[in-house]
């Protein structure tokens, strides 16, 4: 699993495109993307998943 740490109002759409590259890039199929520039927890995690081959 890859975690990331990020202070951002909004995960954006290229914030999803970093996570993609740094999961292919470390053969790793499960990320976590932690923002704690919210107030609310529930909005603070997203988990990404990139897709087995085959």
């Amino acid at each position: 699993m890859l975690v990331e740490l990020k202070a951002v109002s909004r995960v954006l759409a290229i914030h999803l495109a970093q996570m993609m590259t740094y999961l292919k890039l470390s053969g790793r199929h499960v990320g976590l993307l932690l923002n704690s520039h919210v107030l609310r927890v529930r909005d603070r995690i997203h988990r990404y998943v990139r897709e087995l081959p085959g």
